[in-house]
């Protein structure tokens, strides 16, 4: 059984681009209002569109957009972003934490700056944005939190790769999962959702070697569709959980998974970062 998003209000960290602005124009088919928390204002040659350009294909897919230009590393941006939601929508219903910072280098030749960098955005950012949330999220009929991170996989390879992404990723999760123990017997639901497969995003194509990761890549739609159904979910069913989204997809239903693709067959696909 789903519901409808119509009127429930969203705020969301990143959406300018990518995943982000997939799941904000999924929820605005149904007449969500969205709040999207950004930092790109101006174009930038290495990433697809802005704040702006994110906020015209909300209202374009027919829901109501709140751009709000800033940083979520920072106190102030969070707490008036929480602000401008409540004043423009009347609440808050949802937030999904989408923002984060990929760096996959290994330890000896990451900067502290990028360290840093991963873990005031993934992880601090969604403790953060949330905690100003909550106020307003316990007062919704039926609050949600999403958070895209993945299941914790303690397979050593992944600890080997990239020490500093695995952390701030996982950090996301036991936040998440944090919120889920907190917040689940006053009704807030806090989910985790990651992709079974590489989602082609500006954060994958930058990488080296990223044009052939993108053509073995899913479309953002896929988590698009699934975070739907995330938050179309009735109550805390998917309270606690670190949903998979082609699992979830398949469990509702989905069958053909090839319009996802890039290249619209379903085969050959490279499998996610921590689940391959």
């Amino acid at each position: 059984m789903t519901t409808s998003l119509r009127g429930t209000t969203i705020i969301m960290s990143g959406g300018s681009r990518g995943i982000g602005l997939a799941i904000a124009t999924r929820a605005a088919r149904d007449g969500a209002n969205i709040a999207i928390v950004a930092k790109t204002d101006q174009p930038d040659p290495r990433l697809a569109g802005t704040i702006h350009t994110a906020a015209k294909a909300v209202e374009d897919a027919g829901g109501h957009a709140l751009p709000i230009v800033g940083d979520i590393r920072d106190d102030e941006t969070i707490a008036s972003a929480v602000e401008q939601a409540v004043a423009q929508f009347g609440g808050i219903d949802v937030v999904v934490n989408n923002a984060s910072v990929l760096n996959l280098s290994p330890s000896v030749d990451l900067d502290p700056k990028r360290y840093d960098l991963m873990q005031d955005v993934n992880v601090r950012g969604t403790f953060m944005l949330t905690r100003a949330a909550i106020p307003h999220l316990l007062a919704s009929p039926d609050p949600k939190v999403l958070t895209l991170s993945p299941p914790i996989n303690l397979d050593p390879r992944w600890l080997a790769g990239h020490p500093a992404y695995t952390m701030a990723k996982y950090g996301m999760t036991l936040a998440a999962l944090g919120f889920a123990h907190e917040l689940g017997s006053k009704g807030v639901s806090s989910t985790c959702l990651w992709p079974a497969t590489l989602v082609a995003t500006d954060a994958i194509g930058n990488l080296p070697g990223g044009d052939q990761m993108v053509k073995v890549s899913r479309r953002p739609e896929i988590v698009a569709d699934a975070a739907y159904e995330v938050l179309t979910t009735p109550g805390g069913a998917l309270n606690g959980q670190t949903v998979i989204d082609e699992d979830l997809l398949r469990s509702r239903g989905v069958e053909d998974f090839a319009p996802y693709s890039m290249t619209g067959r379903d085969e050959g696909l490279a499998p996610d970062l921590f689940l391959g």
